[in-house]
């Protein structure tokens, strides 16, 4: 058992090397699609980002990346509105990988025609794009999950797609609370066939959860044997 520990300290050593020299690389914008007929084609694999409206996407997308300005960070809720689109590793058509910043979801204020055009892109792309390898969802950990949470989880699992739970703003968590959290996620996820049993908690403040969540995609494009 040991000796198997110890294999797993370093299978996770590795991962956390691969991880800061896979986002120490390139990483540009490349595209934005607002419609399903307006996505680019399939190219290497793509890794996406969700959540709800304000979560925090484009502030840990600038964290993740080491970038200030990768991902437009907006106070405004339901400001990304389209899939954008980056290369991740080197420029096109040689990237190592893409990541997508999906619209946020769940904010009352968006017309019901405005959710309605997001939603039809959302499903599009998550039923459609085989390159699709894994959804990174991202949820407030100042409140946990909330229904809206819980509806993109259903439209994740039947669409197929695994995914991931992202708890962010953790330096405006007690840590006496931390662990809490994660239970409370992580027996809300135990019902989703396709949610991934593991949650990081983030904060793009303090860079706390950043590298294990760059070695959680190196650990995925290695199962992937890329």
């Amino acid at each position: 058992m040991a000796d198997m520990d110890g294999e797993d300290e370093q299978q996770a050593r590795d991962f956390a090397e691969e991880g800061r020299k896979l986002f120490a690389g390139h990483c540009d914008f490349i595209w934005a699609a607002s419609k399903i007929d307006g996505l680019p084609p399939m190219g290497p694999p793509e890794i996406a980002f969700g959540g709800r409206s304000n979560v925090g996407k484009s502030s840990l997308l600038n964290a993740l990346t080491n970038r200030k300005a990768l991902a437009r960070i907006s106070h405004t809720p339901g400001r990304t509105q389209q899939l954008n689109f980056f290369a991740l590793g080197a420029e096109p058509p040689n990237e190592r990988m893409r990541l997508i910043d999906m619209p946020g979801y769940g904010y009352a204020a968006v017309s019901k025609s405005k959710i309605a055009s997001w939603t039809e892109l959302m499903r599009g792309y998550l039923r459609g794009r085989a390159t699709l390898k894994r959804v990174y969802v991202l949820v407030d950990g100042r409140h946990g999950l909330k229904d809206v949470d819980e509806e993109m989880f259903k439209l994740l699992d039947s669409s197929a797609v695994s995914y991931q739970v992202i708890l962010t703003k953790r330096d405006e968590v007690k840590k006496s609370e931390v662990d809490a959290r994660i239970a409370q996620v992580l027996e809300g996820l135990a019902k989703h066939p396709a949610a991934h049993p593991e949650v990081i908690f983030t904060s793009s403040q303090t860079g706390e959860g950043v590298p294990e969540l760059r070695a959680s995609i190196a650990s995925l494009l290695a199962q992937m044997g890329l």
